[in-house]
């Protein structure tokens, strides 16, 4: 299997997660800081590691990591687009390369990606590719345009991947977290000098895992991973997009960006 962004955050506990299952595993990660000592950790439960530096911004890049994937460990049978950025900034103060970054990590890389392997996935006639999207590609909080957009086109280029390839034995998965107790919100929370609102927080990185994992074993189209039920919320947002104004507003996630914002002295609004 194929997983991105394996070296910090979630990708660790999801590489750890795979290697207790005997996966094969090739790790991908940029700039690479502490891919070497994952791989020695996926190889001691016995499982096979690759590590790969790749900047998956590259096209090149990305068509040298699936050639060299199915070159030493087989064609993938499981992608996980795990690799992100982000950008906690009023968005007219943004550059253009902040934005082209978020969309190119976030959204082309995992697209391209998937079209790289679905050919050898669909010759065996069996697979799955999962996308790691994230509750701001659901409610859009303010301060995270960028992101927003691209969490929440994995969400649909999810289901389309789902419809085009039913009943070809190829599936793809989108698991939606809150804030997870890693990587991307700890570095936000240690800005904010708080923590993000209550009914969003406390989401451990191994129940991330293990949805990845539920949903490459149930074929499940989407799994939402929060400490508290958050759909029926959700579900009220799509029938009045109103009240899901209301409903982000009295959440307080956008205070906690604008925290992030005032917290590291950024441009004012």
């Amino acid at each position: 299997m194929l997983l991105t962004g394996a070296s910090g955050g979630l990708g660790v506990f999801m590489a750890r997660a795979f290697a207790k299952l005997g996966t094969k595993l090739a790790l991908v990660a940029h700039p690479g800081a502490g891919l070497g000592s994952i791989c020695q950790e996926v190889e001691s439960c016995g499982s096979q590691a690759l590590a790969l530096v790749s900047d998956l911004r590259d096209p090149t890049e990305r068509r040298s990591v699936v050639e060299r994937v199915s070159k030493e460990l087989g064609t993938p049978d499981v992608l996980v687009n795990n690799a992100g950025v982000e950008f906690t900034a009023p968005y007219h103060r943004l550059t253009e390369e902040a934005i082209h970054d978020t969309i190119n990590i976030n959204l082309e890389a995992a697209m391209v990606l998937a079209r790289l392997v679905l050919p050898g996935m669909l010759d065996r006639g069996s697979g799955h590719i999962v996308n790691i999207s994230s509750l701001a590609g659901k409610f859009g909080p303010a301060f995270q345009e960028p992101y927003a957009a691209t969490k929440a086109a994995l969400v649909a280029f999810t289901s389309s991947l789902r419809a085009t390839y039913r009943g070809s034995g190829v599936s793809a998965s989108v698991i939606v977290p809150a804030f997870v107790e890693a990587g991307i919100y700890a570095r936000l929370k240690a800005e904010a000098g708080c923590a993000a609102p209550r009914l969003l927080t406390g989401c451990a990185p191994e129940r991330v895992a293990e949805a990845v994992l539920r949903a490459i074993r149930k074929d499940r189209p989407e799994i939402i991973v929060n400490r508290y039920p958050i759909r029926f919320a959700l579900a009220l947002a799509v029938l009045s997009p109103k009240l899901g104004d209301l409903i982000s507003a009295r959440i307080g996630v956008d205070r906690f960006f604008r925290r992030v914002v005032e917290a590291g002295k950024r441009v004012p609004l």
